[in-house]
């Protein structure tokens, strides 16, 4: 089956932005080797545990670096955007790298309130009907009128170029009749809530409508994933993750910290117990175990592709990682 890669650049306990990006590079051009599908990069602010606040400008300067994979974003957050700079941005990515580039949106703000109004200049910040505007982006690529005079006045450059993919991303559900109506890719967040359903793929998939950007509807399942060569292993690495997504449960973002120093992480009983109860939100194991959980799911519910999130605390386990289950999954 296709497998992707979903960045956020961590920036681990120890370690400096600019090793974080180094390290993006690192897992691209491993990627771009194993042949994985594509590699998406997030949109995060005002944090200073992940090195991903301007995706597009990541996934530029990835493309110069690899050959083949796909890159794009993952996604990019509209709200905080003009429309008509989205357009420019993503077709002078897809001049540079022809046939290679997705454009992928989300309606989250990827960044708390003060974020939200520093990208907004002070101003309040832009909560218009996000599916709107998604629609004027993706005109203006496509060089057509919007019905907005203030956009009929202007044409996106570059002109005439091989568009990207386009991909709505959802963690709910509630995106998956919109990106087919719109004739979009869907991206469903796995990792975030574990909630996916083929109720929500099989709304999508009677919507769709072929478009410009996408002849077939197209399905990708993002998971969190900690694969090493045996269960334990993996487990005593995972660890990181999961005292991080326990920290941000209560609004702490905190830098990926040490395998040794999570694994002795003082925990309370309410702590263990959210930690089972987030059991789900990751895949665990043995690459051969993972493996055969997402060909099961995917079975199950019908997805297309597999995109893998793997932040775990050093390079080196993340090479791993993306290495063992690559051998497992790409035939």
């Amino acid at each position: 089956m296709k497998i992707s890669i979903l960045d956020q650049v961590p920036i681990s306990k120890g370690m400096t932005s600019t090793e974080a990006l180094s390290n993006s590079v690192k897992i691209a051009q491993l990627g771009d080797e194993l042949g994985y599908e594509r590699m998406w990069f997030a949109e995060h602010h005002n944090t200073t545990t992940l090195a991903s606040s301007a995706p597009e400008v990541t996934a530029a300067y990835i493309a110069a670096k690899t050959e083949r994979i796909r890159v794009g974003t993952g996604g990019i957050m509209m709200m905080h955007y003009s429309p008509f700079k989205v357009a420019e941005v993503f077709k002078t990515l897809s001049a540079l790298a022809p046939g290679r580039v997705d454009f992928g949106a989300g309606r989250a703000p990827g960044g708390d309130m003060p974020a939200m109004t520093a990208l907004a200049s002070g101003r309040r910040p832009d909560l218009t009907e996000q599916y709107e505007k998604l629609d004027v982006i993706l005109r203006l690529m496509n060089e057509q009128r919007t019905g907005e005079a203030v956009y009929d006045n202007v044409v996106a450059t570059p002109f005439k170029v091989q568009l990207p993919e386009a991909w709505l991303l959802g963690s709910s559900g509630q995106s998956a009749r919109q990106a087919g109506a719109a004739g979009l890719g869907y991206s469903f967040a796995q990792f975030f809530n574990g909630q996916m359903s083929k109720s929500i793929f099989d709304d999508y998939r009677s919507s769709f409508q072929p478009s410009y950007y996408m002849e077939k509807p197209k399905i990708i399942t993002t998971y969190a994933v900690s694969v090493a060569a045996t269960a334990d292993e993996a487990e005593y690495y995972s660890m990181p993750m999961q005292i991080s997504r326990l920290n941000l449960m209560r609004g702490k973002l905190l830098n990926v910290m040490s395998p040794e120093e999570a694994n002795d992480y003082p925990l309370t009983e309410m702590d263990k117990m959210l930690l089972e109860q987030n059991r789900h939100l990751m895949l665990i194991g043995s690459a051969e175990d993972v493996a055969a959980k997402i060909l099961e799911e995917q079975a199950e519910y019908g997805f297309d592709e597999a995109m893998i999130n793997s932040n775990l605390y050093s390079i080196e386990q993340r090479i791993n990682s993306y290495t063992l289950l690559a051998k497992q999954l790409i035939k």
